[in-house]
This record gives C-alpha cells, sequence and structure tokens, in this order.
C-alpha cells in the first residue's frame, strides 16, 4: 500500500451559511491540496462532520470529490460505525471503483471489549472489497484499541493493511510499530505527535492541520520519512502552536477558521458545534499572517 505512505488528509465538508453542502468551496479545498504536495485524500472521516450530513449530503461529498480529483491523488473512504451489519451493508452495496482503501473507526459509545472489536473487524474484512485501515481514536470512541488487537487483526486478515492511531500515545505507536508485521502501516492520527512516530519508523499521517497548511505538513512528513531530522523539526516547531490553536475549541471549526483566514471558504460548521471565538480566530489569523511574511 504505498500510496497510503506520506501525507493523507482529513477532508472537511465546507457549509454555505445556510449550513447546506458548499461545492464549488470543497473543489478548491481539494485542488489547494493536490497543488501543494498532499499524497492522498480522505473522505467522509471525523473532520468531515460525518455525523451530521444526511445520506444525500454524503453522496454529494462524495461525488465533488471523486471529480475534482480527477484520480490525480489516491481516494481513501470513511466507512465506520457502531452498527457492524450497517457499514458490512454499505461495503456490499457501494461501488469502490475510485478508491484505494476505506478507513473504518473502531466502535464508538457501545464500548466493546477487544475481542468486540476483533470481532467487528473481522466481519469487516470479510466483507470488504478494498483494504481496511483500522481508525482508533479513543478521545472520540471510548475506548482503546490495544496493540495487541490490532496485530492480532493484522496477522490473521490480510486486508487489514494499517492503522490510523490517534490515541495521542508515542509509547503506544511505538509498541505497535515494534511488534507489526512488516507490510503493516502505522499512521499517525495526531498531528504533535506525527513526526516523532514517523522517524520511530510509522508511515505517515492522516492529518487535519495538514489540510490549513498542506505544503508546509508534507515537507515535514517527507523529510522525516527520508531521516532528515533537523530539518524536519524545524517545520515541526513552526506548525506547532497552530497544531494546539486548531484543536482547541474542536475539530473542524479550528481548521475551517483557517481555511475562511486563506479565503478558501467560510467557516461554518453545524451544531452541536460552533465556530471558534473572536481571540482564538485573531491569533489565527496572526499565526497564518507570520507564517507567510517569515
Amino acid at each position: 500500500m504505498q500510496s497510503l505512505i506520506g501525507t493523507g488528509v482529513a477532508l472537511v465538508t465546507p457549509f454555505n451559511k445556510d449550513f447546506s453542502v458548499d461545492v464549488e468551496g470543497l473543489k478548491r479545498i481539494v485542488n489547494f491540496q493536490v497543488d501543494n504536495g498532499i499524497d492522498y485524500l480522505v473522505i467522509l472521516g471525523t473532520t468531515a462532520e460525518n455525523a451530521t450530513l444526511s445520506v444525500e449530503e454524503k453522496e454529494i461529498v462524495i461525488k465533488t470529490v471523486v471529480a475534482a480529483n480527477n484520480r490525480r491523488l489516491p481516494l481513501v473512504l470513511g466507512v465506520g460505525g457502531n452498527d457492524t451489519q450497517k457499514i458490512i451493508r454499505e461495503l456490499q452495496s457501494r461501488d469502490f471503483a475510485e478508491f484505494v482503501a476505506i478507513l473504518s473507526v473502531s466502535p464508538y459509545y457501545n464500548k466493546p471489549t477487544q475481542e468486540g472489536i476483533y470481532q467487528h473487524y473481522k466481519a469487516i474484512s470479510q466483507a470488504s472489497p478494498l483494504p481496511i485501515i483500522l481508525y482508533n481514536v479513543p478521545g472520540r470512541t471510548s475506548s482503546n484499541v490495544l496493540p495487541s488487537t490490532v496485530i492480532r487483526l493484522a496477522n490473521d486478515f490480510k486486508n487489514i493493511v494499517a492503522i490510523k492511531e490517534a490515541a495521542g500515545d508515542i509509547v503506544q505507536a511505538m509498541n505497535l510499530i515494534k511488534n507489526k508485521p512488516k507490510d503493516f502501516l502505522v499512521i499517525s492520527g495526531d498531528d504533535m505527535i506525527t513526526l516523532p512516530m514517523v522517524l520511530a519508523g510509522g508511515s505517515g499521517v492522516i492529518s487535519v492541520i495538514a489540510e490549513g497548511f498542506p505544503k508546509e505538513f508534507s515537507e515535514m512528513i517527507h523529510l522525516g520519512l527520508n531521516r532528515k531530522v533537523d530539518d524536519a523539526y524545524k517545520i515541526h516547531y513552526q506548525l506547532a502552536t497552530a497544531i494546539d490553536m486548531i484543536f482547541e475549541q474542536g475539530n473542524p471549526a479550528g481548521i475551517k477558521e483557517v481555511f475562511k483566514h486563506l479565503g478558501i471558504v467560510e467557516n461554518t460548521v453545524r451544531l452541536p458545534l460552533v465556530s471558534v471565538n473572536e481571540d482564538l480566530s485573531n491569533r489565527l489569523k496572526i499565526f497564518i499572517k507570520t507564517l507567510y511574511s517569515a
């Protein structure tokens, strides 16, 4: 899965002020990623506000990104949830011709045991026509997919090829990297510790911050993969303040504010999310101005 090495971005769903999907804005975002060195795009992940999109809106998002991308970059589709049978039905009915893999989040709210998580992904593996990226994000799911469970899944099912590891725990990430099968990819889902994970043997990132600063963040990842440590860390520390800021008042409110200041799309989010306050907006504006005037 060479196409999953490097910098992927979890695309936002831009909205107009009336909360409808901003199709033209989404096209601009896709082109912004393609033009600035991103390696692949992830559609309908957490950052897309997937939970508040209707079935019809999800199809609009998929069709818009596929058309705008025009096969320039590999595409990954988010297909996950806490109803295993519902996921299986989607896997059996959807046309995946434009995609290289699916990203499937560990079940949330249900709080399954490790055996429940294993059986959930086993069922998905048996139904999926595409390679699968596991997605561990305990801060949202309230359950941690332990390294032992990940390694078990990676060894048992050939189409489970990677994990987006977003526990924010560098020790857990290092345990995964140390014990994984040779070709299994450990992909960071936490922007702040992405570079240390890459230098420890990780394969890259599915990022939020990279969507707003694609050229800089993708350069950092490529430098890290090529073991150019000092140059990579120089970029990391340039962006570290912004990484903290975009998550300070929730995702994707922070990254949408970045897009507003870059003049790409509006900063509209759907309830129960709200836009960032004026203080954070001003700090992000100052950061962007300083970064690009340096």
